[in-house]
């Protein structure tokens, strides 16, 4: 699906929770940070621990306070609430509220049954039925946009573009999706009942669940010798992947290369970092600052693939996805064609706390181009729209050059490769 009136919140391969739509920045400077909130007091020697006494220092006993109201619900709900209550459940609440209430779509909480299962889908291989799903939370529906391949949903017939309307018996909304995958997550051989809605008709389908194994890239040559690269994703192995797929195209004698981004929601930053350097010289991919005005620049090492460059985007291509689009425009040759990209230009870390194996996800920086342009809630330009029409869904299938987008890419390299 190439196409919506609604703009892109959440993008997830059925079992992935959010990761997809965070630029995670795993740096130095942030592994500190978290090592030392993580670190016990103890090493500043604000505790004294002697028998069954603990002492602390004033500065340590101020920041409790802080939190004794927490401590008060805590005590009257486990003493009077008319249940018995699970206090890990309880604690689980506080932690996603507080995160909660910086009112920020991305920085969340994980409990440590969901960071650890965030960790096993980055690897690319869960039980379920093999679709892609982004939720428009304007319209609150829920579409299809990639179905993955010798998956249940793609036996089952489902197409990209359909929206996901029912699992089992409930309702999908942006709001309840992952209500709705962890449904159609389960073990392999299992059945699951999920609706869909084409063309405002219902489609029930009965699936078995099974492991899918996620594709992140995929690639082959067009006429011409023009290479072509579909990145979906900046997850797993996908850096690895993708520098096969460019290899392999080289060695077959490619004399141009479109690289499709659009509908890629982002994912791991040094994995866009690491596909920038393949195309740049030494100099700046880009750079973030920090609330404290602080500038980090990130730089592309000498040597790189010397090839005439088409990137695609659309309104769904976001984060880091924006990062490479803006640094080969910045500074390469590259054509970039699409519509105006999703405008995610801010930077999450993510990283265990506490002693239970829970994580959270934070906002901590923006970032920018290598020439300075901000992305946050603005996006990068392309250098030729092409927009889909309205009543064009966008159902095309990989390489297809009847697709309006990829057919004006696939125009303008033999443009570049003829000199015009």
């Amino acid at each position: 699906m190439r196409k919506r009136n609604g703009l892109l919140c959440l993008m997830l391969v059925l079992c992935l929770a959010l990761l997809s739509s965070c630029t995670a920045l795993p740096i130095l400077g942030l592994r500190s940070m978290f090592q030392e909130s993580n670190t016990s007091r103890t090493d500043n020697q604000l505790v004294d621990v002697a028998g069954d006494t603990v002492t602390i220092s004033r500065e340590e006993y101020e920041a409790y306070q802080k939190y004794n109201t927490l401590l008060q619900i805590m005590a009257i709900v486990e003493e009077n609430y008319y249940e018995e209550t699970d206090e890990a459940e309880l604690l689980d609440g506080a932690a996603s509220g507080m995160l909660d209430a910086i009112d920020d779509p991305y920085t969340y909480y994980y409990t440590a049954e969901d960071f650890a299962s965030m960790w096993e889908d980055d690897e690319g291989e869960y039980a379920g039925i093999g679709i892609l799903i982004s939720a428009y939370y304007d319209t609150g529906i829920c579409v299809a946009t990639r179905i993955f391949t010798g998956s249940p949903a793609e036996k089952a017939g489902v197409m990209r573009g359909d929206i996901l309307y029912k699992v089992e018996d409930l309702y999908v909304t942006a709001d309840n999706l992952q209500d709705a995958v962890d449904i159609m997550r389960g073990t392999p051989g299992t059945e699951v009942h999920v609706t869909f809605l084409r063309g405002g008709e219902e489609r029930e389908t009965v699936m078995e669940r099974a492991v899918v194994n996620v594709n992140r890239v995929e690639y082959t040559m067009l006429e011409n010798d023009i290479g072509y690269i579909e990145l979906y994703e900046f997850a797993g192995d996908c850096a690895e992947k993708f520098n096969e797929a460019l290899d392999t195209l080289v060695s077959q004698g490619a004399k141009g290369l479109i690289l499709d981004l659009r509908d890629n929601p982002g994912g791991w930053v040094n994995d866009a970092e690491s596909i920038a350097d393949r195309f740049l010289d030494a100099g700046l991919i880009y750079y973030v600052e920090y609330k404290d005005g602080t500038r980090q620049n990130t730089y592309a090492f000498d040597g790189k693939v010397d090839l005439p460059l088409v990137i695609l985007i659309n309104e769904n291509s976001a984060s880091s996805s924006e990062i490479l689009t803006g640094a080969l425009k910045d500074r390469t040759e590259a054509t970039v064609v699409g519509v105006q990209s999703y405008g995610k230009g801010i930077i999450q870390a993510v990283t265990p706390v506490g002693a239970e194996g829970a994580g959270m996800q934070l906002t901590i920086a923006q970032y920018f181009t290598p020439n300075g342009n901000k992305v946050h809630k603005i996006g990068i330009t392309p250098d030729v729209e092409v927009a889909l029409s309205e009543d064009d869904p966008g159902m095309y299938e990989f390489g297809d050059l009847t697709d309006p987008q990829l057919g004006k890419a696939y125009e303008v390299m033999l443009d570049k490769l003829s000199g015009e």
